[in-house]
């Protein structure tokens, strides 16, 4: 059985080496990767000493703990990667604020700290008394959650500046699961002061010790390298007669695709109408990142922090690049990675981007403008998946075509669905198990 892969990014790739461990033919596979390079939203960049990841700021952490030493064995184990204590903060003003915002209300000035606190205590007492519904639109879910208060001060501009659309655009859907509801005493107990703590499931993390968090996929290409086709895009999907598809004129019994589905309309020439017009509406975002080299021979001891505030400069988030490896800038320099984003399909910010990003995290007190050593720039078109009130009906009848065609969605785009690392290498080899069981069967 002869396996197509459409993607070289960390979905295409742990689907492949799973496939090569469990004993399946790796002559027998091929990857079709668009870039002169493998990792997809993992890939990382090195300027004159200094790295950073193109897509924003990431870690290696998961609830799966098999999964996560299976990445870190395959990118050279232990040694290799550096465990690092979670800090992240929110600027505000200028004071920094504990993460999450419920949890560091004794940190703001008293005026805000009432509005918060009186809005969450409202809010968690018309849920927990009138069992009022959780709303369907993003902005009214912030209310209904937090109260307004905190929708005021943090939530509403903070999500404002990512998601680059009115909130009663998007769906609450996506945030179930992904935001613990944080106890009413702890709450309380943080506006006046006493210390709580909120998403303590990501407190440790790891992260390579060199080569940015591209070194994971490196490692997890490296039994690979003969299958894959490097600066090869896919241009044609057509579906052959008996059963399969050709992919660039080439046959295949299956085809597994982590392209894009937006994509997928300008390679299946005969996709029918509606099902075009589904995966082309899919709503995204996309990220431009900023590296700043700066002059300073170290950082506070944090590792990453929010921006919710316009007056702040497009900049959403800070992640302080080089603490997280010794490794990622050289000797007596530090550096930042700074994400802005913009919505999917529109142009790139042009060159006024840096200027406002730097004055906006200066003005943030974050740093000093003669510490800055140069700015590099990446920008990443699908970066993340945004969860509008058409998503769920397009992404349905988008899955149901691919499956009912005999393609094989997998990844954060192929299968529009927000996973992170981990939970694209757990699919992977969910999907690897299916394939190798067909292949015995057939």
């Amino acid at each position: 059985m002869k396996i197509a892969i459409l993607g070289a990014g960390v979905s295409g790739l742990a689907l492949a080496r799973t496939l090569g461990e469990r004993g399946f033919p790796l002559a027998d596979l091929t990857l079709f990767e668009a870039d002169g390079v493998v990792g997809g939203l993992c890939r990382s960049k090195s300027v004159e000493g200094f790295t950073y990841d193109v897509s924003g700021g990431h870690i290696l952490f998961s609830k799966d703990r098999a999964v996560m030493q299976w990445m870190k064995d395959c990118a050279g184990g232990d040694e290799a990667f550096v465990q690092r204590e979670r800090h992240t903060k929110i600027r505000f003003g200028n004071r920094f604020v504990h993460y999450p915002f419920e949890n560091g209300l004794g940190d703001l000035p008293e005026q805000p700290k009432f509005e918060c606190l009186q809005g969450y205590v409202q809010a968690w007492h018309l849920r927990d008394k009138h069992a009022t519904p959780a709303p369907r639109d993003f902005k009214g879910w912030i209310r209904w959650r937090f109260g307004d208060g905190i929708a005021r001060h943090f939530m509403d501009p903070y999500n404002e500046k990512v998601w680059k659309r009115p909130l009663e655009e998007i769906s609450s859907a996506w945030v179930a699961g992904r935001v613990p509801d944080a106890p009413i005493d702890d709450v309380l107990k943080a506006a006046i002061g006493v210390r709580t703590e909120g998403y303590t499931h990501q407190s440790i993390f790891f992260y390579p010790r060199r080569g940015g968090f591209q070194a994971i996929t490196d490692g997890i290409a490296s039994t690979l390298h003969a299958r894959i086709r490097l600066s090869t895009p896919v241009t044609d999907l057509v579906r052959a007669r008996d059963g399969g598809w050709r992919v660039n004129g080439e046959p295949f019994d299956r085809v597994v695709s982590t392209l894009p589905l937006n994509a997928m309309p300008e390679v299946v020439r005969e996709m029918p109408a509606g099902v075009a017009e589904a995966m082309r509406g899919l709503a995204y975002n996309s990220i431009a990142t900023l590296l700043v080299a700066l002059d300073r021979p170290a950082h506070p001891d944090l590792s990453w922090i929010y921006l919710p505030h316009h007056d702040q400069g497009p900049v959403n988030r800070v992640t302080y690049m080089s603490n997280y490896s010794p490794e990622l800038a050289p000797a007596g320099k530090t550096s930042f990675l700074c994400e802005v984003t913009f919505p999917g399909g529109a142009p790139a910010p042009g060159p006024e981007l840096e200027r406002e990003a730097l004055a906006g995290i200066e003005g943030a007190g974050l740093l000093r403008r003669e510490e800055i050593l140069f700015v590099d720039r990446s920008v990443c078109r699908y970066a993340y998946i945004v969860y509008d009130h058409q998503l769920f009906a397009r992404r349905s009848a988008a899955l149901e075509w691919c499956e009912t065609n005999g393609i094989v969605p997998l990844g954060r785009f192929g299968r529009y669905d927000y996973f992170n690392s981990d939970q694209c290498v757990i699919a992977a080899r969910a999907v690897a198990e299916e394939l190798l069981a067909g292949a015995q069967v057939g």
